[in-house]
């Protein structure tokens, strides 16, 4: 039988061990929260908050309680700007960098 490590799990480890990896996945999500993909975005946010911060540590930055946390980045999940701004700014600090937004113009076809 071969051995096979969970998605999640090999997520989490290379978080741990790779910060250039973690930086990338925080980026990932914020460009696709504002390109309009929120529920990608959202899964993304849930794998680097498991595999840095914690959803306990999370909720208690924040003052919100864990499970609304959770239900927010859940795919039914809707979080307020408000909310999901005070997430990215903790995972931000977690991982100890700046976002800066960049916008590229678009040849039209």
């Amino acid at each position: 039988m071969a051995l096979t490590q969970d998605f999640k799990e090999t997520v989490v480890a290379r978080v741990q061990h790779d910060p250039d990896f973690a930086m990338a996945l925080f980026d990932e999500a914020a460009t696709l929260f504002l390109n309009g993909e929120a529920e990608t975005s959202k899964r993304i946010l849930r794998d680097l908050i498991n595999a840095t911060i914690g959803f306990e540590q999370l909720a208690q930055v924040v003052d919100k309680p864990s499970k609304s946390v959770h239900r927010m980045l859940s795919p039914s999940g809707n979080p307020t700007m408000s909310n999901l701004a005070a997430i990215f700014r903790v995972i931000k600090n977690s991982l100890k960098v700046e976002i800066e937004a960049h916008t590229v113009r678009v040849n039209p076809a």
